[in-house]
């Protein structure tokens, strides 16, 4: 038996959900930066070992290391691996409240999105800070 013709409000609409569809909410913008932060960290983690690599290197791999480490865009490049990687904590925190069956209601999901990002900026912030007062 043939499959009937879609009506015209099927044949409108998408296959399947899609971003332009749904009304941004903090909830979504968290969950993509929490993707795109995971992914990002690889790349940290690359440069964490180049460090490391020149650390246990000789003295003239170490040099270039921490010259281009402390240069202003070693340091810019390591305040967002720092935000990057407090973003992604404060997500995985998101998630673990979620996981114990708390923080589900539409306001409570808002309120831990948003706080996941200023929780990350604030961290970012403080682990600088002590940073420079431990140098």
């Amino acid at each position: 038996m043939a499959k009937p013709s879609p009506s015209p409000l099927e044949q409108r609409r998408p296959l399947s959900p899609h971003l332009q569809i749904y009304k941004w909410s903090p909830t979504m913008a968290a969950s993509i930066a929490h993707r795109f932060t995971g992914a990002a960290l690889y790349a940290g983690t690359l440069l964490l070992a180049f460090y490391l690599f020149a650390a246990a290197g000789d003295d003239r791999s170490f040099d270039f290391a921490s010259a281009l480490f402390s240069s202003w865009l070693g340091q810019l490049v390591l305040l967002g691996y720092t935000f990057v990687l407090m973003l992604h904590v404060m997500g995985g925190l998101r998630h673990a409240i979620w996981d114990a069956g708390k923080g589900f209601e539409a306001k409570a999901r808002d309120r831990l999105s948003v706080g996941s990002f200023a929780g990350a900026a604030v961290l970012t912030v403080l682990l600088w800070i002590v940073s420079f007062v431990i140098r």
